[in-house]
């Protein structure tokens, strides 16, 4: 099987750390055992001058080409993405998050699949606190196809920051599209939908931070919002049926209200495993 290039695709916001930026992108080049072949970061807006300065010390370090598109203001996650996507150089593109870490045999685990003809592959999660070392849970995706698709109508099968794809089946199926807060699971759908070749990697290969607000920002009136929006985009395009969309309305609608401490119970128990 032959080894193709890829690029990593990592937005960046005024919100990003300086220090959490620079271990994300140190984990996803420098560490990796199969490094990108080229790193498109989007700058989503102005940043402070300590996330500035990590972002010029990458660019300029970096032994693998990084191409730095600063845009004027922000312009939100879905459209940053897209006009990084626009400057990747090679149809197989690896999704980074800045605050996140990719653990080093990340993409000589996934680039094999997408390479064996697979359109979208992501894997499990380890979930940690400020302090690396305080792994609090993980996420274990379902690796079957049948099974992924299966479980895309009532929840989102992969996890956005450890995604590998080809960027004609983003293409494909539309590319981001602004969508409240759930641009990834509605993109996922559409790609599903239009025939993607999907498949994750059970094996925990990127460490997602977990900071103070987490449970409270899954829930609220912005996320009922987002949630209800997606769920008739995804009725509109025939992706549930009418009684999966009133049980995605009703299940995924009442975790967004429910106290924060019995939100964190249940995800913890249905979706987050405890660490090992």
């Amino acid at each position: 099987m032959t080894a193709l290039p890829f690029s990593l695709l990592l937005p960046v916001y005024g919100g990003d750390r300086a220090d959490h930026f620079a271990k994300a992108f140190r984990s996803s080049v420098q560490e990796q055992t199969r490094p990108p072949a080229q790193v498109v970061i989007v700058q989503d807006g102005p940043v402070d001058e300590a996330l500035e300065s990590a972002i010029r010390h990458a660019v300029a370090e970096s032994a693998v080409p990084v191409e730095h598109l600063a845009l004027p203001a922000n312009v939100g996650l879905a459209d940053a993405l897209t006009q990084g996507l626009a400057r990747c150089e090679h149809d197989i593109v690896a999704r980074m998050d800045a605050d996140d870490i990719s653990l080093p045999a990340r993409f000589e685990r996934q680039l094999p699949l997408i390479e064996g003809g697979l359109d979208l592959v992501g894997t499990g999660m380890y979930e940690f606190l400020d302090d690396v070392g305080t792994i609090v849970g993980s996420r274990i995706p379902r690796t079957d196809p049948a099974e992924i698709v299966a479980y895309s109508r009532f929840h989102d099968p992969f996890s956005h920051p450890t995604v590998v794809y080809r960027r004609s089946a983003v293409r494909d199926a539309g590319g981001y599209q602004p969508l409240g807060l759930m641009e990834d699971y509605w993109l996922f759908a559409r790609m599903i939908a239009a025939g993607a070749a999907v498949g994750n990697v059970a094996e925990p290969l990127v460490m997602y931070r977990v900071g103070e607000g987490a449970y409270a920002r899954r829930g609220g009136i912005e996320q009922w919002r987002s949630e209800r929006a997606l769920q008739i985009a995804f009725r509109r395009i025939g992706f549930t049926t009418r009684a999966q969309f009133a049980r995605n309305l009703l299940v995924r609608g009442v975790y967004r209200f429910v106290p924060e401490r019995v939100r964190r119970v249940a995800y913890r128990r249905l979706i987050a495993r405890p660490p090992r």
